[in-house]
C-alpha cells in the first residue's frame, strides 16, 4: 500500500476512500475500522499513523525483532549469491535501523558473503560509487 500511495503521489492527509481496493479491500476496511475506533474530535487521521497501527497489529514487535536478529546472523553459506541476495533483501526490511546509508547496506551484504567471494567484494565495496545493485552483480560475477 505504501508503494501504491508513493506512485500515486498521495499525501499524508489526502482522502483515501477513492483508492481502488485490492485483496477484497482489506486496507480500506482496516483504515475505516481503525479510524472509527479513534476518539471523537481527534485530528484528521494520517496515513502514517494508520500504517504504524496496522504493522503493530499484524506484525508484532516480537516478530519484527526475531526477523531482525535473523538478519544480523544471515550468511550466504552454501547458497548462491542470488539466493543470498533474495533472503538478504527480505530480511533487511526488518533491520533498516542497522543500515542508514547505501555504504552500510553494501558493507552488511559483503559481510555475509561466503569466503570465496568476500575478499574481492570487500575491496570493491571501498569504491565510493558502489551501490547495493552493483555489489550484487559484482558478487555474482565473482561467483561465476
Amino acid at each position: 500500500m505504501h508503494k501504491t500511495l508513493r506512485v500515486m503521489r498521495a499525501t499524508e492527509t489526502r482522502e483515501w476512500s477513492w483508492l481502488p481496493t485490492t485483496r477484497n479491500g482489506w486496507h480500506i476496511l482496516g483504515f475505516e475500522l481503525w479510524e472509527d475506533s479513534r476518539e471523537e474530535g481527534s485530528p484528521p487521521a494520517r496515513w502514517s499513523e494508520f500504517a504504524d497501527a496496522f504493522i503493530d497489529h499484524f506484525l508484532p514487535t516480537e516478530t519484527r525483532a526475531e526477523h531482525a536478529a535473523e538478519f544480523e546472523i544471515h550468511k550466504q553459506g552454501s547458497k548462491s549469491v542470488w539466493e543470498y541476495y533474495l533472503e538478504f533483501t527480505c530480511l533487511s526490511k526488518y533491520a533498516i535501523h542497522m543500515m542508514p546509508t547505501m555504504e552500510a547496506i553494501v558493507r552488511r551484504f559483503v559481510q555475509g558473503l561466503s569466503p570465496l567471494v568476500i575478499n574481492e567484494a570487500a575491496i570493491s565495496a571501498l569504491n565510493s560509487d558502489m551501490n547495493y545493485g552493483k555489489m550484487v552483480a559484482f558478487a555474482q560475477a565473482i561467483e561465476a
